[in-house]
């Protein structure tokens, strides 16, 4: 299988008053192109340290990771902000969608971010398309004028989901996306995970729940900044 993604040595500590908090400790990854990967560990042991700095949202006090085969510490800041924007999808926990936009305008903003003012004009018909049809193919299609505030926690995450696919990601990563829904939701939505992984999609996913972390393809376990 093709290597997608390579975390190598990969250090992170953080200042805590006088001393230092070590995060992660040598930490060493592979994901290949089409697996679903869950991350699983005690509060603390790094898990969502390591997605910011596998997505390029965080920098690793040492070590690198490679996307597609290039060191992503190598690139420049459009370069990273390309990278972020269109290879790269993100799902929260706390959904980060805005409340003052409908469903629709915050599907398209990742589209609307990586084409500016003058190139959305020319993009904005087949964007609002995509954005409706991925809304569409999550349950979604009657609530596009919707703010998220009059949505289910289910289906604001499902809108999180759909926003992360505007710019067809090479790879998607979820940061605890059950971690803020009850169990059934929270089934739902590992279901819409393993459906995009079933037709090819790639996805590393942070989760404390271990029965979540059990639909995916391969489970990686952190402990004390490593993987055990």
């Amino acid at each position: 299988m093709t290597e997608i993604l390579q975390a190598k040595d990969l250090h992170k500590s953080y200042k805590m008053g006088k001393s230092r908090l070590e995060v992660l400790k040598g930490l060493e990854l592979c994901v290949n192109a089409g697996e679903f990967v869950a991350i699983t560990g005690a509060s603390g042991s790094g898990k969502s340290t390591l997605l910011h700095i596998l997505g390029g949202l965080d920098t690793p006090d040492a070590g690198y990771v490679e996307f597609d085969g290039g060191r992503i510490d190598k690139f420049g800041a459009g370069q990273l902000n390309r990278f972020r924007n269109k290879m790269v999808g993100f799902v929260f926990q706390f959904y980060h969608l805005l409340d003052e936009l409908n469903v629709l305008d915050n599907v398209v903003l990742p589209t609307m971010a990586s084409v500016g003012s003058l190139g959305w004009l020319a993009r904005r018909k087949r964007a609002r398309k995509r954005a409706a049809e991925l809304l569409e193919q999550f349950g979604l299609g009657e609530r596009i004028k919707h703010k998220p505030y009059q949505l289910s926690g289910g289906e604001r995450q499902r809108a999180a989901i759909a926003r992360s696919l505007m710019n067809e990601p090479r790879l998607l990563l979820a940061d605890e996306p059950t971690g803020n829904l009850d169990s059934e939701t929270g089934n739902g939505i590992l279901s819409v995970l393993q459906s995009l992984n079933r037709d090819g999609q790639s996805i590393v996913m942070v989760t404390h729940d271990e029965r979540m972390a059990e639909r995916a393809g391969r489970i990686i376990r952190l402990a004390d900044g490593k993987i055990v």
